[in-house]
């Protein structure tokens, strides 16, 4: 007769794994992580503020976003990809320039001076802004120095 051990409990809906040291990231800067199994680019864009998306552009299909350029469209961070200069919120993962496309967004937090990433975030349909109508071209953004 087979024996069965104990139940597992259910996973935790974030598990937060270490990445580094805050001091370790630079601002303004990319940084590559294995993170889940997945390769996350983590983005600190001040003092306390550290963003992570998925490494993959999905315009040229390459990991090369943590290699991007940091900037800000107004209150919007984006990285602007390094091939093709395509943004992305670091918020959430949104192109900037086509609303159709995104890159995975994951939490980050910092505790005690280490930086912590969880899972993928999950963005409502609803809290996704409006297309541009056809032919609309983006707001000029501006990189940071």
């Amino acid at each position: 007769m087979p024996t069965f051990g104990p139940v597992t409990p259910p996973r935790d809906l974030v598990e937060w794994q270490p990445v580094c040291p805050l001091s370790e990231l630079e601002i303004e800067r990319g940084a590559l992580a294995l993170v889940h199994g997945q390769a996350i680019a983590l983005f600190r864009i001040d003092a306390a503020t550290v963003h992570a998306l998925a490494d993959h552009d999905p315009f040229d299909r390459h990991a090369t976003l943590a290699r991007g350029i940091v900037g800000r469209d107004g209150p919007v961070p984006f990285v602007a990809s390094p091939v093709h200069k395509h943004a992305f919120d670091l918020r959430t993962g949104q192109c900037l320039d086509d609303p159709h496309v995104w890159v995975t967004a994951y939490d980050v937090k910092v505790t005690d001076g280490m930086v912590l990433v969880g899972h993928r975030r999950q963005v409502a349909a609803s809290v996704r802004p409006p297309a541009r109508p056809p032919g609309a071209h983006p707001p000029a953004r501006q990189p940071t120095d």
